[in-house]
């Protein structure tokens, strides 16, 4: 199982009148099927850290390793080729092409990984979309679901590709309660069932409590 190790990582963004240090020195480490909340005020610096961790903005400074690897130091084919295989990601809007069926959606991981063959496509698809009960609407256009639904596409896309590391960003920011607790359900069931590792980022105690630890960031620093 995988061990994330992140290194005094720092991210800066630089304007014409200041700099912010959204991450600054941040020693992070996640193994195995564990699951993670990263909590903080809006502007501490999460969803940077989160995307740092999967390998979307590159560190300005420090080291990120993944089972052993530096993997700031792959070039950018290797380095997208690594991200695809090892990475499933869950955003609050959904990230959903509206107009494409929710099995085009779900497949699109798998367009883009050179590994796992096309005639394999449907088996995983079909497999995903079971384990989060959505199989009944896969011939169904994603902009017509509702938001739980569409929420479950989304965690179905990251799961396809049997990536071992999901990283969720306010997966739950736009649902309702119930939706809420059935996302959090299912992403727990895939942590401990199925041996994936779970880093959520979110503003809401209640989904973060359910998490096996809590880390949290303010002005860019884990306090």
């Amino acid at each position: 199982m995988p061990t994330i190790t992140a290194h005094s990582i720092c991210k800066s963004y630089h304007t014409n009148h200041y700099t912010v240090k959204a991450v600054d020195h941040v020693d992070f480490t996640v193994s195995g099927n564990e699951s993670v909340a990263i909590v903080g005020p809006s502007g501490s610096g999460k969803s940077t850290l989160l995307n740092m961790l999967g390998m979307i903005l590159p560190p300005d400074e420090g080291s990120l390793q993944i089972d052993g690897q530096d993997i700031t130091l792959l070039g950018d084919r290797k380095k997208s080729a690594f991200r695809n295989h090892t990475f499933g990601y869950v955003v609050q809007d959904f990230a959903l092409l509206d107009d494409e069926t929710v099995y085009s959606n779900i497949r699109l991981p798998l367009l883009y990984n050179k590994v796992i063959r096309r005639s394999e496509h449907r088996k995983r698809i079909y497999h995903a979309a079971e384990a989060l009960g959505i199989s009944d609407k896969l011939r169904r256009k994603a902009g017509k679901l509702s938001g739980g639904e569409r929420q479950r596409v989304a965690i179905a896309r990251s799961i396809v590709c049997d990536q071992p590391i999901i990283l969720a960003d306010e997966p739950t920011g736009s649902l309702d309660a119930d939706n809420k607790e059935n996302v959090m359900t299912i992403l727990m069931r895939l942590c401990k069932e199925e041996n994936k590792m779970v880093i959520i980022v979110t503003h809401d105690m209640d989904v973060a409590k359910q998490c096996d630890r809590i880390v949290s960031m303010r002005d860019g620093k884990i306090i």
